[in-house]
């Protein structure tokens, strides 16, 4: 369910904007994209886990704060990283 320290770093040096990049908006909300779409797979297959369906809706809630962040500080990362993400925006 959770995401592997291994696949963590993997999104992390793929969206990093410069070497040892952790903490940028690009690299934290495709971090959260990955566990939130790993929890919708959780959800689909657990209907009635409504803790885990709590924890999806706040990483969501997160997410959209810092893609919000993001496109009022820079609009042109902010489309390229939602067409990389493949997010519906």
């Amino acid at each position: 369910m959770a995401l592997t320290k291994e696949r963590k770093t993997e999104i992390m040096t793929e969206f990093a904007t410069h070497e040892g990049d952790t903490g940028s908006p690009e690299v934290q909300i495709a971090v959260l994209t990955a566990d939130i779409n790993s929890l919708n797979e959780h959800i689909r297959e657990h209907k009635k886990d409504f803790h885990s369906y709590r924890g999806l809706m706040k990483k969501i809630g997160h997410r959209r704060n810092l893609l919000a962040y993001l496109r009022n500080k820079d609009v042109a990362r902010y489309r390229e990283l939602i067409q990389r993400l493949g997010l519906r925006r």
